[in-house]
Parts: C-alpha cells; structure tokens; sequence
C-alpha cells in the first residue's frame, strides 16, 4: 500500500505543470510557441531567462519534494525511489493535459537531488558541460538519464530501483526522439541558435 501511496503523491506532484501554468498566467499556451514542449527549455527559449529559470526551479523542487515526503512518511527505503520516478512521470504525463506534459528533466534532475545531493549535484554539472560541448540540451539530457542507472548500479542499487530508472531513461528517450530525429537529420536548433533568434526578434 505504501508503494501506491508513493506513486501517487509523486504523480500528484509531477502533474503540476510550472510551464504550462506560467503560460497561461501569462496568456499564452505555451505548447503553442517555441519547440511547443511544455517545458524549462521551452519557457526559457519562448518566454525569457527568468520565466525560465522559475520554471525550472519549480520543476526541480517538485521532483525534490516527492523523495522528501515519501522517505519522511514510509518506511520503506523503496517509496522515496518511486515517488521520485512518478513525479518525473507525472510532468511528462499529467491528467490535466490529456497526458501531453513535457520531458521530464528538470524534475528528474529534483528526483536525483532527493535521493542523494551528489547524484543530483554531478547531474547538473554533466547537463551543463555536455550542453556546452554540444550545443543541444536533448543530448545532454539523453546522457545524464542513461548514465544514472549506470552509477546506481556502482553503488550497489537494488534491482527494483535499476529497473525503474530505466525504464524511466527509456521514456525520456522515447519523449526526445523527435529531436534525436532531427540531429540526425542535421536539423535541430542548438541552444545558442534559439537564443540568438529570440534576441534577434526581440530587438
């Protein structure tokens, strides 16, 4: 029963949805504008770095404060792990949005700080640097999602909890197939890009 109850309160959570209700308190949809995901990125790219960075902020402590609940209220050393993965479930698919959220990463980024402030520390360091190596947020969102399972298992994870994680990278791997289609094709706007277009149009 504690394992639903987890489920539940992180899905709760990650339903709320800090881009589209900044969208709209702003009057706009934002599955309308930019790359049309509901999502940090996409507030940052559509909307200006601060809305941005409030959107992601608020992402995170979500994926943050569903670890903290559940290992504050279950016993169980797995419900903080399966409140974290459903907050992180919860934003890709909220009810509310007919289940069309964003990808994920700012509250799997939350998740990783809950579970342990290192894992999550090293996987804004890792985003960051592979972003900037790169140029593309989705590539290095891809790494850091497949690289966690990687380091769970080296400090010795329980089965159950390798097997939620990824099968969670598989998701996020399966929400960013459209722009690994196009950085295949050559197609997808960098980070630099974007935020060169928006200043140009802004001026």
């Amino acid at each position: 029963m504690n394992y639903v109850l987890s489920a539940l309160i992180g899905y709760i959570l990650g339903c709320f949805n800090f881009a589209y209700i900044i969208g709209r308190l702003k009057g706009i949809d934002i599955r309308e504008k930019g790359t049309g995901n509901a999502g940090a990125s996409n507030v940052f790219i559509s909307m200006g770095k601060g809305f941005g960075v409030l959107t992601a902020v608020l992402d995170i402590l979500k994926g943050f404060l569903a670890v903290y609940i559940c290992r504050h209220v279950f016993l169980s050393a797995y419900c903080p792990y399966i409140g974290g993965v459903f907050a992180v479930i919860g934003h890709i698919f909220p009810f509310f949005m007919h289940f069309k959220g964003g990808k994920g990463f700012a509250s799997y980024i939350g998740m990783c700080l809950g579970i342990d402030w290192r894992l999550g520390l090293g996987v804004m360091v890792l985003t960051v640097v592979i972003t900037l190596i790169t140029d593309y947020i989705a590539l290095a969102t891809l790494t850091t999602a497949f690289l966690v399972p990687v380091w769970l298992f080296y400090q010795s994870a329980p089965l159950r909890v390798l097997d939620m994680y990824a099968v969670l990278a598989l998701i996020i791997l399966w929400k960013h197939r459209a722009n690994l289609t196009r950085m295949m094709n050559h197609e997808e706007k960098g980070l630099r890009g974007a935020m060169k277009k928006k200043t140009e149009e802004a001026s």
